[in-house]
């Protein structure tokens, strides 16, 4: 059987069916629909306004690349100039393959790339070190935990570095899913009141964050991928198989099958989601240890970091670390150097 016409051009035949709305389009008109959409997320927020210098968040997966791609194609009409930041997380074999992929779009692209390391950052660590740090702990889980705080940081650290006044990064409506799905599971009332909305505006001197890609589903971003023939990278971290995360991915493509609309309905929840009075998180004020803003003593950056550096890195973890808020830092101990950006 013959595939029926593009509905919206008429003309070619349609090479899919969103998987959203189950519309029949051509290849071209699904990624010029795509386009106008994550288009329309960024003016309806207020995301990007013009003039912005933006650094995005380029890991070479196929999030990061497809963000990339759309904001260079849109970047007249919004009237901001792109650099790539890529951060080196010190993964042997995995990274390396990744940044490669990076170094090829940013090239092709003819866009400024800047790459920041952890080793550099963080005063040697590295995540194949903290890795072997937390091996023996109990928390083989760790590892993500440990990357996404430091991966915040260094990502700031290079928008700084290259001038940008606006931070974008590729998350998609499945990895906000997620996300709250964690969050919930995890009964974290602070991450799950700061969930919500398309990214944070930037306070206590960050930079401003947003996700355009927050409302197109990990579906629609792999065929856009495809359809612009993107060169990206596709392998799994080596880390990423004892996340937390994982969990929950398996948990919400449980859910999807009697749901189809539940990726889009917990994203929208968090942005909804109102807590009582004594479930808000507290204040932010300044880290004891390099004065960025933070809800604890120590923010979560400096306190995992001091954490590596005593060889107690468990403690650095959950309910664990306020046996290190409530310490010092050791002695002789230096703030990262990025110590003048604030926490996250």
């Amino acid at each position: 059987m013959p595939a029926p016409p593009c509905a919206s051009c008429h003309a070619a035949r349609a090479a899919l069916r969103r998987p959203r709305s189950g519309q029949a389009l051509c290849g071209a008109c699904f990624c010029a629909a795509f386009e106008a959409e994550v288009l329309h997320t960024v003016l309806a927020g207020r995301l990007l306004p013009p003039g912005a210098v933006v650094a995005v968040g380029a890991s070479g997966g196929k999030d990061s690349t497809v963000l990339a791609h759309v904001l260079r194609e849109l970047a007249p009409r919004l009237g901001v100039s792109l650099r790539l930041v890529a951060v080196d997380e010190g993964i042997g074999g995995y990274r390396d393959a990744a940044l490669a992929a990076v170094r090829r779009q940013a090239a092709r692209w003819e866009l400024p790339l800047t790459v920041v390391a952890y080793a550099d950052l963080f005063g040697g660590w590295t995540m194949d070190a903290v890795a072997r740090s937390t091996a023996g702990s109990g928390r083989s889980r760790a590892c993500c935990t440990f990357c996404g705080v430091l991966r915040r940081r260094a990502l700031e650290e290079g928008a700084r570095l290259v001038g940008a006044t606006h931070i974008v990064t590729g998350h998609n409506a499945d990895d906000m899913a997620e996300t709250v799905l964690m969050n919930f599971l995890r009964g974290d009332t602070g991450r799950l009141a700061r969930g919500g909305g398309l990214g944070s505006p930037g306070e206590g001197g960050a930079l401003p964050r947003c996700r355009p890609l927050q409302l197109a589903s990990q579906k629609e971003v792999v065929l856009y991928a495809h359809f612009r023939r993107l060169d990206y990278f596709s392998e799994e971290c080596v880390y990423a198989p004892e996340a937390f995360r994982g969990h929950a991915r398996d948990l919400l493509k449980r859910l999807e099958v009697v749901r189809p609309s539940v990726v889009l309905d917990l994203v929208h929840s968090a942005e909804r989601l109102a807590l009582a009075p004594a479930a808000q998180p507290a204040r932010p004020r300044a880290c004891t240890c390099c004065r960025a803003l933070a809800s604890r003593p120590l923010c979560q950056a400096c306190t995992l970091l001091d954490g590596l550096d005593r060889g107690r890195p468990r403690l650095a973890i959950g309910k664990g670390r306020r046996g290190l808020d409530e310490e010092a830092p050791r002695a002789g101990a230096q703030p990262p150097p990025s110590a003048a950006l604030p926490a996250f």
